[in-house]
C-alpha cells in the first residue's frame, strides 16, 4: 500500500499520463491489431436430429437474452417434424449494475456492439455458418427445408447472415426489429426474393415505432422484394398465437 505521499505522486502521475493521452499524444504510437481465435460457442435445440426433421428453424434471440430461454417460446413448435435450433451470442455479460455483485446476477448475451463492430460481425457469421453446417451433418448430410427467425437485435443478425453467409433459407422471418441500415437491398434484392420474407411486431412495441415499420416496406418495395407483414396486439415481445399462425407452410 502506498503511503499518503507516494500515492498523491502516483496519481499525479497518472493524471498527466491521461492527459498526454486524452491530448493525442499517443496516437502516433497505437495501431489496432486482430487476431484471429478458436473459442468455443454454444447452442440449444428441441427436437431430434435423428428423426429426419421436416424442417430446420434457426431461431436467433435478442439483446441481453441467453439461448435457452428463449428457445422457451418455440415449445409450441415442437411437434416431432421439427428441429429447432437457437445459437447463443459469442459474448455475455451481466445485467444489472457493474457496482453490484456477481454471485446471483442474471445474465445476458449480445450478438455485437458498436466497438470493432464489422470484426464482430464477421465472427457471428462464421459462428452461425459453422452451426449450420453441424447441423446438416447432424441430419444426415443434407437440410431440409430451413426457417430463419430473428428477434429484435437478432434480426440484424439474420439479415447479415443470410445475405453474407453461405447458408440459405427459405423463410425469414424478421420479428421485433428493423433492417440492418447498412444492408443494401438492391444488392441483395435476388436473394432475398428467394425467401418468404415475413415482418412481424406488436402494435405496442416501444421499440420499433410504426413509422420504423413503414420506412422498411417502403425500402423493399423499392427494391421490389416481397413481404407479409404481421402485427398482433401486444408489446416488444414474442407471441405463441402468431408463431404457429408464422409456422403454417407458405401461401
Amino acid at each position: 500500500m502506498y503511503r499518503n505521499g507516494a500515492g498523491k505522486k502516483r496519481s499525479a502521475v497518472a493524471l498527466a499520463i491521461d492527459a498526454a493521452f486524452g491530448a493525442g499524444h499517443c496516437w502516433r504510437m497505437m495501431r489496432e491489431h486482430h487476431l484471429p481465435v478458436g473459442r468455443t460457442a454454444r447452442f440449444f435445440t428441441l427436437g431430434d436430429s435423428q428423426r429426419a426433421p421436416l424442417e430446420v428453424w434457426f431461431v436467433l434471440h435478442g439483446y441481453g437474452q441467453l439461448a435457452a430461454r428463449f428457445l422457451q417460446h418455440f415449445e409450441v413448435l415442437d411437434d416431432g417434424r421439427r428441429l429447432i435450433v437457437a445459437p447463443e451470442a459469442l459474448s455475455r455479460f451481466y445485467l444489472d449494475s457493474p457496482a453490484t455483485t456477481h454471485t446471483h446476477s442474471p445474465v445476458g448475451a449480445s450478438w455485437m456492439t458498436r466497438e470493432d463492430r464489422l470484426s464482430e460481425i464477421d465472427d457471428y457469421i462464421e459462428f452461425l455458418d459453422a452451426l449450420a453446417d453441424q447441423v446438416r451433418r447432424d441430419v444426415g448430410g443434407r437440410l431440409p427445408r430451413v426457417v430463419t427467425l430473428g428477434f429484435s437485435q437478432g434480426v440484424a443478425t439474420a439479415c447479415r447472415w443470410m445475405v453474407r453467409g453461405q447458408t440459405r433459407t427459405n423463410r425469414l422471418v424478421l420479428w421485433g426489429g428493423p433492417l440492418p441500415h447498412d444492408l443494401d437491398l438492391d444488392a441483395h434484392a435476388a436473394a432475398l426474393r428467394t425467401m418468404d420474407l415475413v415482418l412481424v411486431c406488436g402494435d405496442e412495441d416501444a421499440l420499433v415505432a410504426p413509422a420504423a415499420i413503414a420506412e422498411q416496406n417502403e425500402r423493399l418495395a423499392r427494391s421490389s422484394i416481397p413481404v407479409r407483414t404481421v402485427s398482433f396486439a401486444g408489446g416488444h415481445r414474442m407471441d405463441a398465437d402468431v408463431l404457429t399462425t408464422i409456422a403454417a407452410p407458405p401461401p
